[in-house]
C-alpha cells in the first residue's frame, strides 16, 4: 500500500492557504495546515476538520517548527499580505519573513523536503518597466511605509536561494501578482474587495489617486494551479504567476458598479506613499517551463467572487477588522 506524501502549507487558514489545502487534499496528500490566526481565519477551513487525511496546527512560524514523522513539501504562505495588515503589524510582518523562513528552511533540510515561498510582485516595487519579468530587480524604498513587506519578500527569496545553493535544500520561488475569488477579506486595504464591499454597502467606490494606476487580477484556481506545477518542476529560479490582462484602477471600479448594478459614484482620494502605479506580469517563463497560463477570465472570475461575498451577512459586511495587534508588535 502506497504512502500518501505530507505536505506541510503555512498560513493555511488565509484566502490563499486554504485554497492550496483544497487543492492538495483533492490530489491524495496528508496536509498539515499551520495559522497562528493573527489574519487567518479558521472558517476558511472549517469544512476540511472532519477529514482523516488534515490536521491544523494554531502555531507561529516565526518560532521553532516542529513537524513529527516525514515531510515531502513545505508552502510557505504565512504572512501578512494587506497594506492595513502590515501597517498595524510591521514587525510581525518582517518576522515572519526572516525568522519565520529561517526556520522552515531549517525543517526542509531536517526533512529532505521541498520549499516553496509565496512571494510577490511587490518585489518590483513601484516598477520602472512594464510589464514585470523576473529578470528586473524592483525599485523599492526599503524605508517607506510598505518596505516592511516589500523586503522581507525580498530577504525571503535571498535566504531561501542561499539554502538552495549553499545546503542543497530543493526549493521554488513563486512571484504572486494580483489575485482574488472567495474567502477574500473584506476591509483589508486591497482593491477588489474594498469596491465590492462599498457597493455592498451602498458607498461610493474610493479610488486612490487619479485611476490611472493598473493591476492585472488572477483569479485564485488558477493562481493555484500555477503554483502547484511550480512546486512539482525542476526549476528553481523565481516565476511570476499572475494574469497579463492589465486594467487601470478607474477602470476597474465601473466594471464592479456594473457588475453589482449599482448606481454608486467614484470619488477620489490622494494615492498612498510608494503605491506601485503599475502591475502586471511577463509570465513568459510560466508559459515555456510549467505550461501554464490563466484560464478564467475577469468577468466569470468576478461573478463568482461577486456570488460569494452577496452570501456575507450585514454584519459581516460592516465589519472593520479588529483584531487586537498589539501584543504582536515586539
Amino acid at each position: 500500500m502506497s504512502v500518501k506524501k505530507r505536505v506541510l502549507i503555512t498560513g493555511a487558514a488565509g484566502f490563499l492557504g486554504s485554497h492550496l489545502c483544497d487543492r492538495f487534499i483533492k490530489e491524495g496528500y496528508y496536509v498539515i495546515a499551520m495559522d497562528n490566526l493573527i489574519t487567518g481565519d479558521l472558517a476558511n477551513i472549517e469544512h476540511l476538520f472532519k477529514l482523516p487525511d488534515f490536521e491544523f496546527s494554531h502555531h507561529d512560524v516565526s518560532k521553532f517548527v516542529h513537524v513529527p514523522g516525514e515531510l515531502d513539501y513545505i508552502l510557505h504562505f504565512a504572512s501578512p499580505a494587506s497594506p492595513i495588515d502590515y501597517l498595524k503589524i510591521p514587525i510581525q510582518t518582517l518576522k515572519v519573513g526572516s525568522l519565520g523562513i529561517h526556520n522552515l528552511l531549517g525543517l526542509a533540510r531536517v526533512k529532505n523536503a521541498r520549499l516553496i515561498i509565496a512571494s510577490t510582485s511587490e518585489v518590483y516595487g513601484d516598477p520602472a518597466v512594464n510589464p514585470q519579468p523576473e529578470e528586473y530587480w524592483g525599485n523599492v524604498n526599503p524605508v517607506g511605509p510598505r518596505g516592511v513587506y516589500d523586503e522581507a519578500k525580498r530577504f525571503q527569496e535571498a535566504i531561501t536561494m542561499a539554502y538552495h545553493t549553499f545546503h542543497g535544500v530543493e526549493t521554488r520561488i513563486v512571484r504572486i501578482f494580483n489575485t482574488y475569488g472567495p474567502r477574500m477579506r473584506l476591509n483589508d486595504g486591497r482593491v477588489l474587495p474594498a469596491f465590492i464591499g462599498q457597493a455592498l454597502r451602498g458607498e461610493d467606490l474610493t479610488v486612490f489617486g487619479d485611476g490611472t494606476q493598473t493591476r492585472s487580477f488572477c483569479y485564485v484556481d488558477d493562481l493555484v494551479e500555477g503554483i502547484y506545477r511550480l512546486l512539482l518542476s525542476d526549476y528553481a529560479q523565481p516565476v511570476n504567476i499572475g494574469n497579463p490582462d492589465e486594467i487601470t484602477i478607474g477602470q476597474f471600479a465601473e466594471e464592479i458598479i456594473k457588475l453589482t448594478g449599482t448606481n454608486q459614484k467614484v470619488i477620489y482620494k490622494p494615492l498612498p506613499q510608494d503605491d506601485p502605479k503599475q502591475r502586471r506580469p511577463d509570465i513568459t517563463k510560466a508559459k515555456a517551463i510549467l505550461n501554464w497560463e490563466p484560464k478564467v477570465n475577469r468577468a466569470d472570475g468576478l461573478k463568482i467572487t461577486y456570488e460569494y461575498f452577496k452570501t456575507l451577512s450585514k454584519e459581516q459586511l460592516d465589519k472593520i477588522d479588529h483584531k487586537d495587534f498589539t501584543n504582536y508588535n515586539k
